[in-house]
């Protein structure tokens, strides 16, 4: 009864050149797959980066891409929204009054960083005291230290003297790189009796002092003999052991 069964049973008749494709070996139809080339045993690293170069999901790859995941569409439209708008302060009032304050928290403090890190820095600033009028702000040393340091690089050293005095009013105190920072910008800002300002506010720091500032005064002040000499007393004290390269005073015409 098999027999018969199977005589009766209809087998597909397959054309040569299916023959043929079926006949050859399954691992030459892989493009992965090279005979010619040595079989050798691959670690489990180097397999998931060779998966990730053949197959490519599409995505921007670097830190564009990671800053884009950090800020939302609705920060990223108000950040658009305030550089198109800033140079009339009507459009300007009524876009802050009608997008940036419906923001939430963390959209705020975003559009406040970006903005910064575009030197964008009358928009950061005003982005600064909208978030100082939230009920949710609690004072951040942080958060001025970011603002205080892009307005020094723009050399917008008035303003970075009213949101200094702000933050000393709330009683915070910036790290060595602030210090340093405003010092330096001062200095270029062509200012060095308000870097020794800072200077002397850096000395009632709780924090241990740091070599940077120092050193951005002493050659900040090269020409200014009597201001530099007392840092360089205070420098020598606080670090005995560091070398100070002064130059031959003849450079200054002090001979």
């Amino acid at each position: 009864m098999a027999i018969r069964a199977l005589s009766r049973a209809k087998i597909p008749n397959f054309s040569p050149p299916i023959l043929r494709i079926l006949a050859k070996p399954s691992h030459q139809s892989s493009p992965i797959f090279h005979p010619q080339a040595p079989i050798r045993e691959t670690h489990p690293r180097e397999q998931i980066f060779e998966l990730r170069h053949l197959y490519h999901d599409g995505r921007p790859r670097g830190p564009l891409w990671r800053g884009k995941k950090l800020i939302g569409k609705e920060a990223l439209f108000v950040i658009l929204g305030l550089k198109r708008v800033k140079d009339d302060d009507e459009k300007l009032e009524k876009f802050i009054k009608s997008h940036v304050l419906r923001l939430l928290k963390m959209d705020k403090i975003a559009v406040l960083g970006e903005l910064q890190r575009q030197e964008e820095v009358d928009l950061a600033l005003k982005m600064f005291r909208i978030i100082q009028k939230e009920e949710w702000y609690k004072p951040d040393v942080f958060m001025y230290k970011d603002l205080i340091i892009a307005l020094a690089k723009s050399k917008r050293m008035e303003d970075v003297m009213q949101v200094w005095e702000s933050m000393r009013k709330e009683e915070l105190f910036p790290d060595s790189q602030t210090y340093a920072e405003v010092i330096r910008g001062f200095l270029r800002y062509g200012s060095p009796a308000d870097a020794m300002n800072i200077y002397e506010d850096m000395k009632k720091s709780p924090d241990p002092p740091e070599e940077l500032p120092f050193r951005i005064l002493l050659k900040g002040l090269l020409p200014h003999p009597l201001l530099r000499n007392k840092v360089k007393q205070d420098f020598e004290e606080l670090f005995p052991e560091r070398h100070i390269y002064d130059p031959p005073a003849e450079i200054f015409g002090m001979s």
